[in-house]
């Protein structure tokens, strides 16, 4: 289960940017998942509540946003959605499809005191 090191790597995040930015507690932090960063939701949030328990991201409430994936298709030359890497091209049925998003997994946003 990777998604208890990517929880401690947002709770390290968090804390290192408190210092910079002399917050003191979390109230709400969004995180943005692409469908091909390999992430469930459910288990990284059950992770979150685990891991933020005793730092300043305890109780915070955490909010996913789920991006779509897309592609730039070699063959046909189309911006198309994809869900997974080595999908075929919808428009051309072609799998030179060069990822272009839908693997992000960053902090998008958080709301602090």
């Amino acid at each position: 289960m990777h998604e208890m090191s990517i929880a401690e790597g947002v709770i390290q995040v968090i804390e290192e940017q408190a210092k910079a930015q002399a917050f003191s507690k979390v109230k709400a932090l969004w995180l943005e998942v692409g469908p091909m960063s390999m992430v469930e939701s459910d288990a990284l949030r059950f992770c979150f509540e685990a891991v933020s328990k005793s730092t300043i991201a305890e109780g915070a409430v955490l909010e996913i946003i789920e991006l779509k994936g897309q592609g730039w298709c070699l063959n046909c030359h189309n911006t198309v959605e994809i869900e997974k890497r080595f999908d075929e091209c919808p428009k051309c049925g072609s799998y030179q499809i060069q990822v272009t998003s839908g693997d992000e997994l960053r902090i998008k946003e958080l709301e602090v005191v």
